[in-house]
C-alpha cells in the first residue's frame, strides 16, 4: 500500500494492554506501510481502548485531538496505595475500608468541576529532559507543580463492599492531562483509606468512541482486504461543521501556496456573505481539501493548512 490522499486521516485504534502508544505507532507504520504516523496522546501500557492515529497529512490534527475531552471507564481498589498509582506497582500502604456506599459516592463527586491535580512520577511528563517514569525507576522523585484538570461529569457504575476486594467501578469525562490514577489516590485520601487504579479503559476521545475502534489485527485484516480506507476519518470531515467553500481553477496556486485570497477567487455567488472570523473549509476545484481558512477584513486567511503538492 502506497500513502496516498486516501491514507490522511485518523484511524481509531483499540489499543490493548501491554503494548505502549508508541508500541501502536510502530505496528502501524507495519501494517500500512506508512512512516508519517502520529498518535494523539498516550495511555498507559496496562490501560486500554480508544487512541486515534493520525495518517499523512492528518498528523498535523495531533495537537488538536490530544486537547480534547476523554471518557475512561476505572476500577478503582480502595484501601491499598502503590508507588504507581496502580495496581502494577509496589504497595506501599494498606488499610482498612470503613466509608459506606454514600460516603464513596460524596467523596467522588467532591472532585467534580475543575481540581488541582499533581502528576504522578510514574508517568511521561519530562524533567530536564528526562522522562519522570524513568527517574522514579532510579528512585528519584522530582517535586511536581499541581495542575488544573476538569472533571466533566462521574458516574458511579459499581460499589463492591462485600469481596475481600473493595472496589468501586465509574465512568468518567474528564479534560485533557488528567491522570485517572491519580484521581483514584486522591479520592483513597478523602475516604481516609487509601486507593489505587486496578483496571482503565478509555471509551471515547472527543468524537472517537469505543464501540468503532479497531485493534491492530483487525486493522490488519482489513488492510488485506482492501477494505481500510472505510474504516478512516478523512481530514476534512473532522471539520463537518464548518461551511465549505471552492476555489476557482485559476487561484489555486495561491491557496497551494497558502497565501490570502479575496471573495471573487470562490466559485460561490457574490451575495454569499461570510462574518468576521468565520472559519471555513477551503477546497480547489478538483474537490482536494487544502486547509482552514478564516475570514476577516474582506479577505480570506489561512489558519492550518494540509495541502502538499502530490510527487
Amino acid at each position: 500500500m502506497t500513502e496516498d490522499i486516501k491514507m490522511n486521516g485518523i484511524i481509531n485504534v483499540y489499543k490493548e494492554q501491554g503494548y505502549t502508544s508508541h508500541d501502536v505507532v510502530a505496528k502501524l507504520r507495519g501494517i500500512l506501510h506508512m512512516k508519517k504516523i502520529g498518535h494523539t496522546g498516550t495511555l498507559d501500557p496496562e490501560a486500554e481502548g480508544v487512541l486515534p492515529v493520525c495518517l499523512g497529512k492528518a498528523t498535523g490534527l495531533c495537537g488538536m485531538i490530544t486537547d480534547w475531552g476523554k471518557t475512561y471507564e476505572a476500577v478503582m481498589l480502595l484501601g491499598t496505595t502503590t508507588d504507581t498509582q496502580d495496581t502494577t506497582g509496589k504497595v506501599t500502604g494498606t488499610c482498612e475500608v470503613h466509608a459506606d456506599e454514600l460516603q464513596i459516592i460524596d467523596a467522588c463527586n467532591s472532585f467534580l468541576g475543575e481540581y488541582y491535580q499533581i502528576p504522578p512520577m510514574y508517568s511521561a511528563l519530562k524533567h530536564k529532559g528526562h522522562k519522570l517514569y524513568e527517574l522514579a525507576r532510579q528512585g528519584i522523585e522530582i517535586e511536581r507543580a499541581a495542575r488544573k484538570v476538569y472533571i466533566r461529569s462521574i458516574h458511579i457504575n459499581e460499589i463492591n463492599l462485600v469481596d475481600e476486594e473493595k472496589t468501586v467501578t465509574f465512568t468518567v469525562e474528564c479534560s485533557k492531562g488528567t491522570y485517572i490514577r491519580t484521581l483514584c489516590e486522591d479520592i483513597g485520601k478523602k475516604l481516609g483509606c487509601g486507593a489505587c487504579m486496578k483496571k482503565l479503559v478509555r471509551t471515547g476521545v472527543g468524537r472517537f468512541g469505543i464501540d468503532d475502534s479497531l485493534t491492530l489485527n483487525q486493522i490488519a485484516a482489513l488492510v488485506l482486504k482492501g477494505e481500510i480506507e472505510q474504516n478512516i476519518t478523512f481530514v476534512d470531515e473532522m471539520f463537518s461543521d464548518l461551511r465549505k467553500l471552492i476555489v476557482r481553477e485559476e487561484y489555486h496556486k495561491l491557496i497551494y501556496n497558502g497565501n490570502k485570497f479575496s471573495g471573487k477567487a470562490l466559485l460561490q455567488e457574490e451575495e454569499t456573505e461570510y462574518s468576521e472570523q468565520e472559519q471555513f473549509r477551503i477546497y480547489d476545484s478538483n474537490g482536494v481539501f487544502v486547509g482552514i481558512y478564516a475570514y476577516g477584513n474582506g479577505v480570506f486567511a489561512p489558519v492550518k493548512m494540509f495541502y502538499t503538492a502530490e510527487v
